[in-house]
């Protein structure tokens, strides 16, 4: 498992439901194709998987 996870937001959160606005925002992610680098652990695995069709995912 790689130690940290850039993650890209991919898809505007416009009509997006505002349980998947609001973990978008908690991941750090401002507008399209902004990036942020997180830890890879479960919490934020969880996140991503609730968002997967609006963000994009690299391992570092």
């Amino acid at each position: 498992m790689a130690e940290k996870l850039k993650i890209t937001l991919v898809k505007s959160t416009i009509g997006a439901v505002p349980k998947n606005k609001k973990t978008v925002e908690a991941l750090g992610l401002r507008k399209v194709n902004h990036s942020v680098e997180m830890p890879d652990n479960a919490a934020v695995r969880g996140m991503i998987q609730k968002v997967r069709h609006l963000v994009k995912v690299e391992e570092l």
